[in-house]
């Protein structure tokens, strides 16, 4: 009998697990209306804790919010999560070409597939199966969680545009990896941003540009570009939420579980902003007097895709899983329902 006891006094003076609530910063370098900044704040600290209540655990997330570049600058963002300066945040792949390669495929890979949500399926998809896309984030001390795209992109220009003919030697805004895309068809792409296109096209440097909608609308680059030509280059992958993984590791299971599960349905709400806020700008030009809204026909764009080099060959010959992952995207689109106008793995 004192036996048992003694095993019971035992078991409670033995120490239990204590809840936890875990101090974490979360931030971006853009601020909140832009659409993938958005869900870290209405989706991921919004829904961490309700989230966790709800599966029973008692473990709670303080978030501190450090948005629209008040850490960090927009060049910064993968350092900035990888070095701690954050513990989680939207990470621009599109600006680390030369540190995460894998996630800038898409560039390389044009007239793929216009559906924001597919591209963004498609690479938490493949960054589930493929383990040298997550490794590239650690490598870089982060842990992806959730992709972000934004949508296809468009002609804005002061001329009309009814074929690729008529872009040859037409001063067009392509920075970077966009580029390739308009000096194929016999156009010189010009080097700009978003934040410097209006007053480029207004003052002669460029006589349009290659750009999302969702860029173009806010800052009105149809008043000086007023030919809006549909072409549906393709969707982009941008970049990612993702978390310190030094903080990560320091995560127990269930928030661990949580805040995976949250990074898709960011995912989600990034595709579906997106996706609103484009129709939306295409209903405005339509709307808009001073707007000239067209599209190319199907045999228009599938010229253009056709008129491009091996950008895919090139690019993945660069890489060790170049080729493999060339041939996983353009199949798991395909799988999703999309339909590429070029097969950038047939090359």
């Amino acid at each position: 009998m004192k036996t048992r006891i003694a095993a019971l006094a035992a078991v409670l003076a033995a120490p239990c697990a204590q809840a936890e609530t875990y101090e974490l910063t979360i931030a971006s370098s853009h601020a909140t209306t832009i659409p993938w900044v958005a869900p870290l704040q209405s989706v991921i600290v919004a829904k961490t804790n309700e989230r966790l209540e709800a599966m029973g655990s008692e473990n709670r997330v303080n978030w501190t919010e450090a948005y629209a570049g008040s850490l960090y600058g927009f060049g910064d963002t993968l350092e900035a999560v990888g070095e701690g300066i954050t513990d989680a945040g939207w990470v621009g792949t599109l600006w680390e070409e030369s540190k995460l390669p894998y996630q800038n495929v898409t560039y390389y890979t044009p007239f793929t597939s216009d559906d924001t949500r597919l591209i963004i399926d498609t690479f938490n998809r493949l960054h589930a199966d493929l383990p040298f896309l997550t490794e590239a984030w650690e490598a870089h001390n982060t842990v992806f969680l959730g992709a972000t795209g934004a949508d296809t992109y468009h002609l804005f220009t002061n001329f009309p545009v009814n074929s690729i003919e008529d872009l040859k030697g037409r001063k067009i805004l392509a920075p970077g990896t966009s580029g390739p895309w308009i000096s194929a068809v016999g156009g010189v792409p010009v080097d700009g941003a978003l934040t410097t296109y209006y007053n480029q096209i207004e003052t002669g440097v460029a006589d349009g540009v290659l750009s999302i909608v969702s860029g173009a609308a806010p800052l009105k680059i149809h008043e000086v570009a007023p030919y809006v030509t549909l072409v549906g280059v393709g969707g982009n992958m941008i970049g990612g939420f993702a978390m310190n993984k030094d903080t990560w590791e320091s995560l127990p299971a269930d928030v661990q579980q949580v805040l995976r599960e949250l990074g898709l349905e960011y995912s989600a709400e990034n595709a579906r902003i997106v996706e609103e806020r484009y129709q939306k700008s295409i209903d405005a030009y339509r709307a808009d007097p001073a707007v000239t809204l067209t599209a190319f026909s199907e045999e228009e764009r599938r010229k253009w895709a056709e008129t491009l080099p091996d950008l895919a060959g090139q690019w993945a010959a660069d890489f060790p899983h170049g080729a493999e992952l060339v041939t996983a995207f353009m199949a798991a689109i395909r799988e999703g329902g999309g339909h590429p106008l070029r097969n950038w793995t047939a090359e």
